[in-house]
């Protein structure tokens, strides 16, 4: 599954409860977690690891972040590889999580079975939802961090981008996406 969003989205926080569900469900679940490189020092953080504390001492996990020095797409020059790696390795479940990413960020939508687009309630209005990029590679948009005050925001923007979706082309005749 590849998981992409905004900055801010949750991707983190949703990849540790999805994986910790995984694994008590006696899956092996792999992530391997972009990031993004510095265009000054070519350093990066790799901190997504450190935001799946839980899911990192899992025996039936395996996290590795990556830099994606330079490469563009949202993804590294050798993540395709890496995923087959993991397959190769045992892992029956590999979840990619791109770099935080705009509208032209995808190209991990051709390397998984699933490409996952999260976004908060406040992701824009039905305009953002019809841009082309993104939007139009998802199989499935979830809205993340719908609860609380944000519950009717979030029921809001599950809305327009439901219609938003109904005038892209489908990319699939058997798969319609959701959100």
């Amino acid at each position: 599954l590849g998981l992409s969003g905004p900055p801010g989205a949750g991707k983190s926080t949703f990849i540790e409860c999805f994986g910790k569900m995984l694994t008590e469900r006696k899956h092996k679940v792999s992530v391997l977690a972009v990031d993004p490189s510095s265009s000054t020092s070519g350093g990066s953080l790799l901190g997504d690891k450190t935001r799946m504390t839980e899911l990192s001492r899992d025996m039936n996990a395996y996290i590795r972040p990556s830099p994606t020095s330079g490469t563009l797409g949202g993804v590294t020059r050798t993540t395709n590889e890496a995923i087959l790696l993991c397959e190769g390795g045992g892992y029956d479940v590999v979840l990619v999580e791109t770099v935080g990413v705009g509208q032209s960020e995808f190209a991990v939508a051709d390397m998984v079975d699933m490409f996952i687009l999260l976004l908060p309630p406040a992701g824009g209005d039905e305009l953002q939802g019809i841009k082309r990029g993104i939007i139009e590679m998802a199989d499935l948009v979830a809205i993340n961090k719908a609860d609380g005050d944000l519950v009717v925001a979030a029921r809001r923007i599950q809305a327009e981008y439901t219609s938003a979706m109904k005038l892209l082309r489908k990319r699939s005749r058997v798969w319609r996406p959701k959100v």
